[in-house]
């Protein structure tokens, strides 16, 4: 057990920052978490939970108010690709996720941080390897020519250099993790930030057998997902260790979204029809590459994406029947 150790989780009212709380205070770690919103499907864990604006200074310089033995900045204005793909939040984006991310920079920093964890995402890598959908290229030096597909992954692209920048110049301890599509219980299930596997859970359990649902595209497209325990198992890794990244936290198991969809009709027990209509879909295939962090820190994703998805269906079921009640 770790004892007395002090972490701070920026994004603690998030999906993964909720659960890291969770694991950070089972390891014996005294945690504050902040964010604009108290945790949606559970209450915190965290010893300190401060509702504060990372974009506000003065809130940052206020939670930093001691030399964090770890610090988790995983405060981002993000959603699935109903919220970053269609253009109208780009703006919003690149200003809210970069201002919060100068801010911890510079002020961890300030209060002599020992170490911050910085999320970035898949979503850095370029365009041009992600074509074929049977074929994408999303190894760590294939991230330049850089030419990601949105707004978002070009404001990450831009913080991993923000942070590795402070790394240089100032000695900021920092390990940087591009993360490729976490998902799991008590996770947005809905209003169009929801990630693809959440939305499929959803839908599926929506219908009544025989019916139909919708997908966006031809439900060719591929991408991998992990499982928020497994992400939690990499992130903890990488930061006991000194290397710095950045380096892919994902799974290996890529699959098409028509796959997807059809794993949760099975898990259901439902048979339904998929009709396929127009909608932001982001690179035709995605998947992570995952000889670097098995190389230099030992790990890789130990459980299938069915496993993960039994889970989630279960929860998102609940949800839904809940919500109709």
């Amino acid at each position: 057990m770790t004892k007395n150790k002090t972490a701070l989780v920026c994004g603690a009212g998030g999906f993964i920052g909720s659960h890291l709380a969770i694991r950070l205070k089972k390891e014996g770690f005294w945690v504050r978490g902040v964010d604009l919103k108290y945790p949606e499907f559970a209450p915190t864990v965290a010893d300190d939970f401060v509702i504060g604006d990372l974009r506000d200074q003065i809130v940052v310089q206020n939670i930093l108010d001691r030399p964090f033995d770890e610090v988790y900045q995983l405060a981002a204005d993000m959603g699935g690709a109903g919220y970053i793909f269609t253009g109208e939040h780009d703006a919003d984006v690149m200003h809210n996720s970069a201002q919060i991310n100068l801010n911890m920079a510079y002020y961890g920093v300030k209060a002599g941080i020992k170490k911050i964890f910085y999320s970035s995402s898949a979503c850095i890598y370029p365009e041009y390897n992600q074509m074929d959908p049977d074929n994408p290229k999303c190894s760590e030096d294939s991230a330049y020519p850089a030419a990601p597909d949105s707004e978002y992954g070009w404001e990450k692209l831009f913080s991993e250099h923000l942070y590795s920048s402070y790394h240089r110049n100032y000695g900021l301890d920092v390990n940087i993790a591009r993360f490729h599509n976490i998902f799991g219980p008590e996770g947005t299930w809905t209003d169009g930030r929801e990630k693809a596997p959440a939305a499929m859970c959803r839908k599926v359990a929506e219908t009544p057998d025989n019916g139909e649902i919708e997908m966006w595209g031809d439900g060719k497209q591929t991408r991998s997902f992990l499982y928020i325990d497994e992400c939690l198992d990499g992130m903890r890794r990488l930061m006991d260790s000194d290397f710095t990244g950045p380096v892919n936290i994902g799974s290996e198991e890529m699959v098409t979204i028509n796959q997807l969809a059809e794993m949760a009709m099975d898990i259901a027990g439902k048979k339904l029809t998929i009709k396929h209509i127009p909608g932001p879909l982001g690179v035709r295939g995605r998947n992570s590459d995952n000889n670097l962090i098995e190389d230099k820190l030992g790990w890789k994703p130990s459980k299938p994406l069915k496993e993960g998805m039994v889970k989630t269906y279960k929860w998102i079921e609940q949800q839904v029947k809940d919500a109709n009640k």
